[in-house]
């Protein structure tokens, strides 16, 4: 749950932890001060008023989806060597440096099994080739600490529901949760699915997120758009027992909708009661209803997520149940049925006047496809982000998926690189997660252009600004004069001048700014 903290609180706080205006120091006599500052090469700074440019924000989530079902994005086939794996994705997360993203979402969770050494379910097939069997490693730290070393945050992507892609349990290892527990499954298509109805479901789910939160160091936790499964044409979700049970009097779809919303609010209170910093957050279907249907809704004509799926990510939201959404929105701005715009402007909406921070994703995957012109221009990415900035309630992107990275279809993901990403930028600030800044750096050094300091306490890393030469500081307005966000207390300025360095912590929340002079200037 969020602390229910007011936005004007939340607003103060930013600007607190980005740094507002500082004195020379304490208890100083001025013109020695003065005398001495000429001598220093360093100095804590006093902040000048600027007026944001929305070209540089300041604060941006940059994501990118890394899938492990099917073997989308990683590993790129069963049964690879264990250095084949690990050079795989860092060659992933390399790609996503080069375009200047700060986050990666992988998932750990396909279908209740792992990509990381689980006593609670078996081995994912898409490691080896066979589920259960041992990799002979745990990918999961290497994952974390890879991604964490070149300054990305790392989300643990789960999916919820999903039991297995081959409705045979006996094909199942004995590990596995459905083969264990049968009774806790629905067989739906040619899929098994768990039954969301059942409490012992949403305590299994809650265990196996928890025993992650607790073993692993990753920054969040994250569910896709996967609740009760897509509609099969002529299949039936039968949870007629479960709901003759439970539903005390709701209609099916009320109750269903119950199911998931109780799911997301025990995930979201055990995940910050583990940990506090680590986030939750939801990547829902793009719709949640049609205006047709809801006048609450988005003027769009598709699916709906609230009455197909049965996730009301609305209620989410209006109950604090979650730090962020992230709805998939996959279609151009020129689709009939649910264009761009209209569903930018409808999320904006759902989370404004709340502290739910707000992430688009987008279909890089989709880029190039023959099926609508508007996918056959390598400008229709880049557009989204152009329509994002009238929207303050946007604070990022997240891009399916990663392999499209390395392919980079038309050359959209570089024009979104070079139109949007020009500067690197830090994560939004999320002050229920934690608040309080690191110290500054201290020891702060220049010799010629290589710029040192002494590691702050609580700080993960450093943001480094160069002053322009007409000395106006924008540092805690946007991020036009940000250079670089460094994981270690070192940075080498690639010209001379006035260079600013901050303290980060896991979170962002930023330090004051040190002054330095480097390179002689």
């Amino acid at each position: 749950m969020r602390t229910g903290r007011p936005l004007l609180a939340v607003a103060a706080l930013a600007i607190v932890s980005t740094g507002a205006a500082y004195a020379f120091g304490p208890g100083a006599d001025r013109s020695t001060a003065a005398a001495t500052a000429k001598k220093k090469t360093t100095e804590t700074v006093e902040t000048a008023a600027c007026t944001a440019d929305a070209r540089f924000p300041k604060r941006q989530l940059r994501g990118v989806w890394i899938a492990t079902v099917q073997n989308i994005d990683w590993p790129s086939r069963k049964g690879l060597a264990i250095d084949r794996q690990k050079a795989e994705y860092v060659k992933l997360l390399d790609a996503a440096v080069k375009r200047r993203l700060n986050a990666v979402f992988v998932q750990v969770r396909p279908a209740a099994d792992a990509v990381y050494r689980s006593p609670l379910e078996p081995w994912s097939q898409f490691l080896t080739g066979t589920a259960g069997k041992d990799p002979g490693w745990d990918p999961l730290p290497f994952l974390i600490q890879e991604s964490h070393k070149r300054g990305m945050e790392f989300h643990a992507w789960f999916n919820p529901y999903r039991a297995s892609y081959d409705a045979n349990i006996a094909k199942l290892p004995a590990n596995h949760p459905a083969r264990r527990h049968p009774g806790w499954t629905v067989k739906y298509g040619d899929r098994l699915y768990f039954n969301p109805g059942l409490p012992q479901v949403r305590e299994h789910v809650n265990k196996v997120v928890t025993d992650v939160v607790k073993r692993y160091d990753i920054d969040g936790v994250h569910f896709d758009d996967y609740f009760y499964p897509y509609p099969v044409a002529g299949a039936t979700f039968n949870d007629s027992a479960a709901f003759t049970k439970y539903g005390k009097g709701k209609k099916l779809a009320d109750w269903r909708r119950e199911n998931v919303n109780k799911l997301i609010a025990e995930i979201d209170e055990t995940v910050h009661a583990t940990k506090q910093h680590v986030k939750f957050g939801v990547s829902p279907f793009g719709i949640w209803r049609n205006k047709s249907n809801d006048p609450k809704g988005s003027n769009t004509s598709g699916m709906s997520a609230y009455d197909s799926i049965y996730a009301d990510a609305r209620a989410w939201i209006k109950s604090g149940t979650v730090d962020y959404v992230l709805p998939q929105l996959y279609w151009s701005r020129e689709h009939k049925l649910a264009g761009y715009k209209a569903l930018a402007s409808w999320w904006s909406g759902a989370v404004k006047g709340t502290d739910v921070q707000l992430y688009i994703g987008q279909a890089l995957y989709r880029v190039g496809a023959k099926d609508e012109p508007a996918w056959t221009k390598p400008g229709e990415l880049s557009a989204h982000l152009t329509i994002n900035r009238a929207f303050k309630q946007i604070d990022g992107d997240v891009y399916f998926s990663g392999k499209n990275l390395l392919t980079n279809p038309l050359g959209a993901i570089d024009q979104v690189a070079r139109t949007h990403y020009s500067r690197p930028a830090l994560l939004p600030l999320m002050p229920a997660r934690g608040d309080q800044a690191p110290a500054k750096p201290s020891d702060v050094k220049a010799a010629g252009t290589a710029v040192t300091w002494t590691a702050s306490p609580g700080a993960r890393s450093y943001a480094v600004y160069r002053v322009p030469k007409s000395g106006q500081d924008c540092h805690t307005t946007d991020a036009r004069n940000l250079v670089a966000v460094v994981n270690g207390p070192a940075f080498t300025a690639k010209s001379p001048g006035t260079y600013l360095v901050t303290s980060l912590d896991r979170l962002h929340n930023e330090s004051k700014a040190v002054k330095v002079k480097a390179g002689g200037a």
